[in-house]
């Protein structure tokens, strides 16, 4: 059954919280001036990610895929003090709305938005990071990964969003290019002998790894 039409996943999101005001200005927002408001993380989501960080207390984290920022926000809520993140967005007017979104959150001064394509900024940025957050280019997973888990710091988490995709990853039927770069981002997590993983069936899949 889809989440958003299973009164389980009302429930449970009833029961996670609380949930800063400005976020829920974001979801407001989001809803209001994007054609696309489905690709914010939401709630209960967000809930998961602020809480994982909370536990790991990052110093750097990275994310891919910025949209209006609700996630960067939750991820940024476990940062320690002197923490920063650093998020990259290819489209330029939904990384508008991310930067108005974190001038009036808490954590203004520890978020860097980077607008522009991922492969092109990532040699720029920081070498290691404690978090790192998929939400980008489905295709581009199992790049992304041979490119980050070596700047995944020991016992560093590693997140990915959408790896279940709408049941398709785990169907049997054709496959288009990105369930097939999505089954392969799975794979790669896996089997990869340096981390250890979960598959969260959350919303559109979560996959959770940590660095060894």
């Amino acid at each position: 059954m889809r989440d958003d039409i299973d009164p389980r996943y009302d429930y449970a999101e009833a029961l996670s919280g609380p949930i800063p005001g400005y976020l829920l200005e974001v979801e407001r927002q989001t809803f209001l001036k994007t054609m696309a408001p489905q690709m914010l993380s939401g709630r209960l989501q967000g809930r998961l990610l602020a809480l994982l960080s909370q536990l790991h207390q990052p110093k750097r984290i990275l994310e891919l895929g910025t949209f209006t920022g609700y996630s960067a926000l939750c991820l940024a809520e476990g940062l320690v003090p002197n923490g920063e993140l650093h998020t990259i967005e290819g489209n330029a007017e939904t990384a508008f709305w991310a930067q108005q979104n974190f001038a009036a959150s808490p954590f203004a001064n520890q978020l860097c938005l980077h607008i522009g394509q991922a492969k092109d900024l990532l040699p720029n940025l920081p070498v290691a990071f404690d978090l790192i957050f998929l939400d980008g280019d489905k295709r581009g997973y199992p790049d992304y990964f041979e490119l980050l888990v070596d700047r995944l710091t020991p016992g560093g988490l590693l997140l990915a969003d959408n790896i279940l995709w709408d049941g398709k990853v785990s169907n049997d039927g054709k496959p288009d290019a990105d369930v097939v770069a999505l089954r392969r981002y799975n794979e790669l997590v896996f089997t990869d002998e340096r981390l250890s993983s979960v598959v969260l069936p959350l919303r559109d899949g979560l996959s959770v790894a940590r660095r060894l």
